[in-house]
């Protein structure tokens, strides 16, 4: 079924104790995509400056996405991140960032993108995300990424936002600033009060936790990557997996939902043993499913 995504398209450069990446493609709107792209036809929607050295059409070229929601805004300059990653390859630095069209209006819908059923609103503003989920007319399912300057700061918009999405996939670090406490089941079950039909809450190296306003719950490790480069992009790659097998398979029943998250998690960890999208395109489909099958033997007791 058909999949949108509304984000930012990035120019990373990343320190990394593993090397260092200048001037690379990101952006969470990018690493989603191409994640969710092994599953099912993405729907792309986003912005950038007319200084992008990357196209994006050859980017995804080979792939079933669709770039018509994609605007190249002249005079404008495309958002820019410069970040470095600490020892433990968890915490990490922003040196530089420069918004560009980020701090523009965001990027319309296109009309043929408003039948979309499966949406994906990947981390801004959320009254910019309210702003383009008005765009679309009636999503089957909608999930929502968010951070913790959007926490602090603008707490009103997003606790409307949570009233009009099905899914909010955050950190544990985001987690608790939320709902404020130091139990994440805890922590899930307030954010689950605010009105989102599920909860995931991301761990890093350890995993992943979705509980669902029906009092299900899901827990599963991360996948035991001996390659770990670079970590951005991940928590995006891991929502395109998930979005993408949702969409995939037209199900969001809480048994899908677990297999869903399953691949999240392995798609990121192809994320993270590469700079930039390198990891990414260097694999098929069929190494995300012969890792998937590794991480139900892992798993399985």
């Amino acid at each position: 079924m058909s999949l949108l995504v509304t984000g930012s398209i990035g120019i990373d450069t990343v320190k990394t104790p593993h090397g260092a990446s200048e001037r690379c493609l990101g952006g969470s709107s990018v690493y989603f995509t191409m994640g969710a792209s092994f599953f099912a036809p993405v729907r792309f929607v986003g912005a950038m400056g007319d200084d992008c050295p990357f196209d994006l059409a050859q980017v995804f070229q080979g792939r079933d996405v669709d770039l018509r929601g994609l605007e190249i805004r002249r005079g404008s300059k495309t958002l820019a991140w410069h970040g470095t990653y600490h020892e433990n390859m968890n915490d990490r630095t922003t040196d530089h960032i420069e918004l560009g069209v980020a701090q523009e209006a965001p990027p319309k819908v296109p009309e043929v993108f408003r039948d979309s059923r499966y949406v994906f609103l990947a981390n801004t503003m959320p009254a910019l995300q309210i702003e383009l989920l008005d765009q679309v007319a009636k999503p089957a399912f909608v999930a929502a990424d968010t951070m913790n300057l959007y926490i602090n700061g603008y707490l009103d918009d997003l606790r409307k936002l949570l009233t009009r999405i099905d899914c909010l996939i955050v950190n544990d670090e985001e987690a608790r600033l939320l709902a404020g406490h130091s139990n994440l089941i805890r922590d899930a079950e307030v954010i689950l009060a605010m009105g989102p039909r599920i909860v995931i809450i991301k761990k890093g190296e350890s995993g992943s936790l979705m509980c669902s306003a029906d009092g299900d719950k899901f827990v599963l490790p991360a996948y035991p990557a001996t390659e770990v480069c670079d970590p951005t992009g991940a928590g995006d790659s891991f929502a395109g997996g998930f979005m993408g097998h949702l969409a995939q398979t037209g199900r969001t029943d809480f048994k899908t939902l677990k297999t869903a998250v399953a691949y999240g998690t392995v798609v990121a960890s192809f994320t993270i043993a590469d700079f930039s999208l390198a990891g990414l395109t260097a694999i098929a489909r069929k190494d995300i499913d012969k890792r998937l099958q590794t991480l139900r033997e892992f798993t399985c007791f």
